[in-house]
């Protein structure tokens, strides 16, 4: 029998973990580590680089390879400046919905996951189940990347690797890869009386901007994959700034950038014909070395195939016979790096709750997650 109430309470307490990403997830480990320790899990702690921050991997039933693996973050966006209307680290409910900072993206995911793991710890388990909880997901999947050396072992063999994000319960197969980038121009300080006569390092960086705009043009003639709302890679230029005084030429300038890859354009391709553009752009304003490109965030993207076991087995679990790709980027595509079989699959909607003000999920997509994950430790019984 599925207990919702309980996963509302284990949620009520999740959310009052204050884990935005600037933040520590010490206390939240802690927490569900007794939590798991207590139904009977072994668990490893994974600890980070950044102060106050940890991973934690929990596994229960027999030690053979194979079972499932639930996969959630632990970290939320920041809530200042956003206008709620409530307060965002206590769980409150209205009607058929109820409304905290990361009850969508993905602590509603990850509290059906504990009550799940709750009850298998006490009814016991005939395969593998294991829980990886990780940290800084939001400012690019930092956590999972430092994770995933010891992380792998305890993989080895898994038949399947859920990934609790937000896809309205139905079984999403793929998403897009990002790369973030910083770039820097270096031009020559002048009066600008004698502006003709110096590098202009802005000048550098709109010759670069309509380089980028001209790549965007020829990604959306290449590789498409129509189940995305933008069906083709993109490169996105975000943030931009330079110069210190209106009568001085510019001596440097920078931009931030991204870009998002298709599973059919590997993001180093796309790279290539940025540095490239960078090149062509130095070459025009004979300004030879004066343009950096430093990678800031990386992930991978995800492409399970729709005829793999793992997909029939997620339809089943979730009762949905649909598929879907998501337009954000998840910790997924880290697992199918290990060559493990992976899908998306979780309460709520990224659109209309994700990093929004009043952030709410409902309670029936909650109920169907609680029935999906009962599925399947049902399966693991035997």
């Amino acid at each position: 029998m599925v207990e919702i109430s309980r996963t509302l309470a284990l949620l009520e307490r999740l959310v009052a973990f204050p884990t935005v990403s600037s933040q520590s997830n010490a206390e939240l480990i802690g927490w569900a580590a007794g939590l798991l320790r207590e139904a009977g899990f072994r668990l490893e702690h994974l600890p980070s680089s950044q102060p106050g921050k940890l991973g934690l991997v929990a596994r229960a039933g027999p030690e053979a390879p194979g079972g499932v693996w639930l996969s959630a973050h632990s970290d939320v966006v920041e809530v200042e400046g956003q206008g709620w209307t409530r307060p965002p680290f206590r769980l409150s409910r209205e009607g058929e919905r109820v409304f905290g900072r990361g009850v969508t993206d993905m602590k509603g995911f990850l509290a059906a996951a504990l009550a799940m793991a709750e009850r298998a710890g006490r009814e016991g388990l005939a395969a593998p189940l294991g829980l990886v909880i990780s940290y800084d997901e939001e400012v690019g999947c930092r956590g999972i990347r430092e994770m995933l050396p010891a992380l792998a072992p305890h993989l080895q063999g898994a038949r399947a690797v859920i990934v609790g994000e937000p896809t309205q319960m139905q079984v999403a197969i793929g998403h897009k890869g990002k790369t973030g980038l910083r770039v820097s121009f270096r031009g020559e300080a002048g009066h600008s009386a004698e502006a003709p006569r110096f590098v202009n390092a802005i000048h550098l960086a709109a010759a670069f901007v309509a380089e980028m705009r001209a790549l965007q043009d020829r990604l959306a003639e290449g590789a498409r994959d129509e189940a995305y709302g933008v069906p083709y890679s993109t490169v996105h230029v975000g943030r931009i700034g330079g110069g210190r005084a209106l009568n001085i030429v510019p001596e440097e300038a920078w931009l931030e950038m991204e870009l998002r890859n298709l599973a059919e354009t590997p993001a180093a391709e796309i790279r290539d014909q940025i540095d490239a553009a960078a090149g062509r752009v130095e070459a025009a304003f004979g300004a030879p070395g004066r343009i950096a490109i430093e990678e800031t965030i990386a992930y991978p993207g995800l492409a399970t195939p729709p005829e793999a076991p793992v997909v029939e087995w997620a339809q089943r679990m979730s009762g949905r016979d649909t598929l879907t790709k998501v337009s954000f980027g998840t910790e997924a595509g880290f697992f199918a790096g290990l060559g493990l079989p992976v899908v998306v699959l979780g309460p709520g909607d990224m659109a209309r709750d994700g990093h929004q003000p009043d952030e709410s999920l409902s309670l029936t997509e909650l109920a169907r997650c609680e029935a999906m994950l009962e599925r399947v430790r049902e399966d693991l019984r035997g």
